[in-house]
């Protein structure tokens, strides 16, 4: 495995792991998002065993004690399996995310209470700023939810857009054709016929830079890929329904 930081917005660092017994023979990026503020804030934990790798790729950034906030798309290991390591390690850190997360998983799981996010409610990280938007069953996930920080505009997009292989930190090229090919190979999203809309209602907040999970920072027409996504969902969704009718 091999860890990297690069900054994709001003103050915004992706911390990436590259695995690459992941979806072989491509291999697989895991990444992490540091928000640089005087609240500095954690999107994505990584695994328990990743923890070691990037908490070293942030202590190069700033003091690990430091970190105020921590969030991730959804409860899943790769998001925040390693969210109680960091909250021992940062003693004022809290866990931020929506109803249904803090209500149904984290009040239990996080060894301190977490902050609960009504939809569309802001965090102000001194010098950045973000706002929690709920997207659940998008692309997976009922208490799935993604954070949107405004100063920079960029949109911190968990699993949307997952793609296989080894990437560059930023680009410009099209990210909708991989995502597609791996939704292909791994079945990953819970097709239902609220989900193009809802990666739709992504795209009047204009965002400047797309910070993918499982593949590169995107920097070229942000609105335009969302509303290629929610296409490829749509086109995946009737499908569905023409082969459920099929078998009817």
């Amino acid at each position: 495995m091999t860890t990297r930081v690069d900054e994709i917005a001003e103050g915004i660092y992706r911390i990436s792991t590259y695995v690459a017994e992941v979806a072989p023979p491509a291999g697989f990026v895991f990444n992490q998002y540091l928000l640089l503020a005087d609240e500095p804030l954690l999107f994505h934990t990584g695994h328990r065993r990743l923890f070691p790798a990037v908490r070293e790729a942030v202590a190069r950034l700033m003091p690990v004690e430091r970190l105020r906030w921590i969030s991730f798309g959804h409860v899943e290991a790769d998001e925040c399996g390693a969210m109680n390591l960091w909250l021992d390690a940062a003693p004022r850190a809290e866990v931020a995310h929506g109803a249904t997360a803090c209500d149904v998983s984290l009040n239990d799981l996080a060894d301190r209470p977490p902050r609960l996010l009504a939809d569309g409610e802001t965090i102000d990280l001194g010098g950045k700023r973000v706002r929690y938007i709920d997207t659940p069953h998008t692309p997976h996930g009922w208490e799935a939810g993604l954070l949107m920080e405004e100063t920079t505009g960029t949109l911190l997009c968990g699993d949307l857009f997952t793609q296989v292989g080894t990437v560059e930190a930023l680009t410009e090229s099209d990210i909708v054709g991989p995502a597609a090919a791996a939704e292909d190979l791994f079945r990953f999203s819970s097709l239902h016929p609220e989900m193009a809309a809802t990666i739709r209602r992504l795209a009047p907040l204009a965002p400047t830079t797309l910070a993918l999970m499982h593949g590169p920072a995107f920097a070229g027409d942000c609105a335009a890929a969302l509303e290629a996504l929610a296409d490829d969902y749509d086109r995946r969704t009737a499908d569905w329904r023409e082969q459920r009718a099929l078998a009817a």
